[in-house]
């Protein structure tokens, strides 16, 4: 779930199309260019040899290929007749190297689309293809830019031949028996392929640290090899320098290894060196890198130390929901809650004495609390998901300690990125029944302030990534606690996630907030009006900034529950928004709302915004200026059709309020330079709206004032910039026609 500014969000709003390129994506049924596939397969050795031809015929793979991205299990049935045909011309004798390089390219661009995970898997891996395939790599030139996907290719496939379930060395007999040949063993021939693309700039470095996962970690290679292959890690590590280019890509090589190792090894293989390891990353200060990818791989590789030096298991401590099927919860979310359905268990005493907590474990959480607060999206990431897996490997008390460092993460004196990191880790604990229903009123109110985060960063704001790591947290906590757990904040959560589904300038910020509402609809079933509102604020809806504050909130705002939570909102984070546009909407929005809560508006409302309006804060008291008009017009509008004024409804101190604006601006010099390019307008707005409200000021003072204000406004255009001037013009128009109509 990433970043996006405010221009990329609007893209969505106004693009009509978007729709249409989902739709027509997901009318994809099947490989339909099977045959043209074939064809083009079949006809690469005739064609090879002209670069033109052969440049043609790729891209169109490419654009076949490429449509399936979305849905590659669609090629499954067809991948081992693709696999087969271009093995068939890589190890034809009579086919050149530029074929060869041709087929493993074609080969790269499947596995790109299926995953190399996946497609590796349908390699040949006979005894027999070994020796082949690990001579075709030994020829390959490393630094030949043009063919890495061959090398890439052949890495993959050397790392499946390498599972052949035999001792290798039976594979030499026939080498030593003849004399002055002097050839490598198998073994270390492997190895040596190996270290060497371990330390290329090219993709080919992350399929060796592949290899070296499936090949290291077997019976007969761990017993001779493992200790000297992580000393010449631990050694390339100590020595590489990161502030060179080529030693940023060797330490890259080196972390990903290690990493891949202890992820596939055995823990019994590799508990005894895990010490060693973290206090060489511990010398090498990863944490400190300039290098976002080294800094991921230090807490990818720490965390899988935490996850070796401690025993795999389940905690009998952590919190289980019971039936997880979306279906069967549906069906029972009219009944009452099962009082026997599964509740956490608190683990038995004589069970803790099983932990074994190495003293390192501390070393390794403080580690990854750190990777939390890490300037970069990838690093946090990683390492949210290692405070996940290593805290439900740890007894009770010594996980909540855990878990109040994670809640640490959310102070105000912390950083964006250490609010989104704890999002992420809180998403992560409460998803593996880590975060117990105990924890919850600590965890919800920080995830309610996360729905709202948003500060400014001189022109523009950052936040967006927190908003959106609290919708997810708001998706998994739907997933992983039954029903009863979560009703005391069922109407917090619920209105927090629909105020960012409608208020939230940011379009992937707002869909995540209706896809979190979906989740809690579903698995929940306990969201007031859930099926009503998911209807007017599905995912496409949403899209629209304009339709989102203008129609589906005042939609929202029709069931009780949620309308004074809507425009306290609106009241207290969108009117005195740094933009400008932002302002306005919510604006509106207050006057669209105004029918469902007139009362509220009138005498709770209107007595908060008229202070602002003559306040310190500039966007303030633009944004309450405009506020305290919209919601006039909207009482007027009200009262009128009931022939009653809307004094009425109005408490006379507002009345005073709305009158002296103008003055106690004016006063303070507010009409000039900057702050007047936004205040003309908006006081313009405010005669117009009063105006229009047919307020009780006939020979009053204060229409003398407006329209001096009016006058003035059009006699400065010439120092306005050009910039404002158009609104501001239109604006003084408009306020003139109501005044002189209505006074």
């Amino acid at each position: 779930m990433a970043q996006a500014d405010m221009e990329s969000g609007r893209e969505g709003e106004d693009g009509e199309c978007e729709s249409d390129v989902i739709a027509e994506g997901n009318l994809l049924g099947g490989f339909v260019e099977s045959t043209e596939t074939r064809a083009l397969i079949a006809g690469l050795a005739e064609m090879h040899d002209d670069i033109k031809n052969r440049e043609s015929v790729t891209q169109r793979f490419l654009v076949i290929m490429d449509r399936y991205q979305e849905q590659p299990h669609l090629l499954d049935p067809h991948l081992e007749w693709m696999l087969n045909l271009l093995l068939e011309q890589i190890r034809s004798e009579q086919s050149p190297p530029l074929l060869v390089h041709l087929g493993f390219k074609f080969l790269y661009i499947i596995s790109k689309v299926r995953g190399h995970k996946v497609f590796m898997q349908l390699f040949p891996h006979e005894v027999s293809d070994l020796q082949p395939v690990l001579d075709l790599l030994t020829r390959q030139d490393p630094k030949d830019h043009e063919t890495w996907e061959t090398r890439y290719m052949l890495l993959l496939w050397l790392s499946m031949t390498c599972l052949i379930p035999f001792d290798l060395s039976r594979l030499d007999g026939h080498l030593t028996s003849e004399p002055g040949l002097g050839r490598e063993p198998i073994m270390d021939r492997i190895l040596a392929v190996a270290k060497s693309y371990l330390t290329v700039s090219d993709k080919s470095r992350d399929a060796a640290s592949m290899l070296v996962s499936k090949f290291v970690t077997r019976p007969d290679v761990k017993l001779k090899r493992l200790g000297d292959f992580l000393d010449w890690c631990l050694t390339t590590v100590a020595q590489s320098n990161e502030l060179t280019m080529e030693g940023t890509v060797v330490l890259d090589g080196m972390l990903q290894s290690l990493a891949q190792l202890f992820k596939h090894g055995k823990r019994e293989d590799f508990l005894q060196y895990a010490p060693t390891v973290l206090q060489c990353l511990d010398q090498r200060r990863l944490p400190e890198s300039n290098q976002a990818m080294l800094r991921k791989l230090g807490v990818k590789l720490v965390q899988r130390l935490g996850l070796t030096f401690l025993k795999p298991r389940l905690a009998k401590w952590r919190y289980q929901r019971g039936n997880r099927s979306l279906a069967a919860n549906l069906s029972q979310s009219s009944k009452a809650a099962d009082p026997q359905g599964p509740q956490p268990s608190l683990e038995p005493s004589g069970m803790e004495e099983d932990y074994d907590i190495p003293e390192e474990i501390e070393n390794v959480i403080e580690q990854l609390l750190v990777g939390l607060k890490d300037k970069e999206t990838i690093v946090r990431w990683s390492a949210a998901k290692g405070v996940g897996r290593v805290t439900g490997r740890l007894p009770k008390e010594l996980a909540d300690e855990v878990v109040g460092s994670v809640l640490d993460c959310f102070s105000f004196q912390e950083t964006d990125n250490a609010w989104h990191g704890g999002c992420l880790a809180l998403a992560e604990l409460g998803r593996r029944g880590l975060l117990l229903p105990s924890r919850l009123p600590d965890v919800v109110p920080l995830v309610l302030k996360a729905l709202t985060y948003d500060e400014k960063r001189g022109a523009c704001s950052v936040g967006s990534n927190v908003r959106d790591a609290a919708c997810y947290v708001c998706w998994a906590f739907a997933r992983a606690y039954e029903p009863p757990e979560l009703k005391p904040f069922v109407t917090q959560i619920a209105s927090a996630l629909l105020i960012t589904t409608v208020f939230d300038r940011n379009v992937n910020c707002r869909r995540a907030a209706s896809a979190a509402f979906q989740e809690n609809v579903g698995r929940q079933g306990t969201f007031p009006h859930g099926i009503d509102i998911l209807t007017a604020a599905d995912y496409f809806a949403v899209g629209n900034l304009n339709n989102c504050y203008l129609s589906i909130s005042v939609y929202i705002a029709s069931f009780p529950e949620y309308t004074r939570p809507l425009i306290d909102h609106l009241v207290s984070r969108k009117v005195n928004h740094w933009h400008g546009g932002i302002r306005e909407l919510a604006t509106k929005a207050l006057h669209n709302l105004t029918p469902q809560a007139p009362d509220y508006m009138a005498n709770t409302v209107l007595p908060q915004l008229l202070p602002m309006a003559i306040g310190l804060d500039m966007h303030g008291r633009h944004g309450a200026i405009l506020a305290c008009a919209e919601i006039t017009h909207a009482l007027y509008k009200l009262t009128s059709q009931t022939d009653r004024p809307v004094t009425d409804v109005l408490p006379s101190d507002c009345v005073e309020g709305l009158k002296v604006i103008h003055q106690k601006l004016f006063d303070r010099q507010q009409y000039r330079g900057f702050g007047g390019e936004l205040m003309r307008p908006a006081v313009c707005a405010l005669i117009e709206k009063l105006s229009l409200s047919r307020m009780p000021f006939k020979d009053d003072p204060v229409i003398s004032g407006w329209q001096w204000l009016i006058d003035d406004c059009l006699k400065s255009l010439h120092v306005i910039s050009s910039s404002a001037k158009q609104n501001i013009k239109e604006a003084a128009v408009s306020a003139l026609a109501a005044l002189c109509q209505e006074y």
